[in-house]
Formats: C-alpha cells, structure tokens, sequence
C-alpha cells in the first residue's frame, strides 16, 4: 500500500495519508501538490484540530535489499523504498 505524504498549510508533517485520500484532497481543490518526489501534497487551510504525530526512521539494512521505514509509536511501520544492495 502506497501513501503520501501531506503537509499542513504552516508545512508542518501530519501523518501520511492513502492515495485516494490525497486525490479526494486534490480534486476538491483543498490542497495543492508541494513535491513531485517523493509525492506531497500540501494543505490550503490550516488544521488546528488535527493532533501531530512524532514519526520514526528507521533504516533496516538486510543481505539483498535495504529497507527505509517510517514508523508511528514503534509499532506500525510504512516502508518508503528498498535499495538493492551491490555486491563486491
């Protein structure tokens, strides 16, 4: 599952969010696209209601592949890219 990530209009982080979330957000003209890689959308209107999250990074290094993570309390982890690992 693919997310995006979304900036608040004051380009605070707020949580990532699915890709039809962010379409709905775009269409409706509520935010605007900030980066094209990686993908992120920032916020028109600020939003004072919602609660920021603190992320983790954790970067999971492994024989073939090396994994980044961005995680919510240690517990739910969404993985960003997989870099191939070149052999010597």
């Amino acid at each position: 599952m693919t997310k995006v990530f979304i900036l608040d209009a004051n380009q605070e982080p707020l949580y990532p969010v699915r890709i039809s979330h962010a379409r709905l957000l775009l269409s409706q003209g509520k935010a605007t696209v900030f980066q094209r890689y990686p993908f992120t959308i920032i916020l028109k209107e600020s939003l004072s209601h919602l609660k920021l999250e603190q992320l983790g990074f954790k970067i999971h290094p492994g024989v073939k592949t090396t994994s980044t993570i961005v995680n919510k309390d240690n517990k739910i982890g969404i993985n960003i890219s997989r870099l191939p690992n070149r052999g010597v």
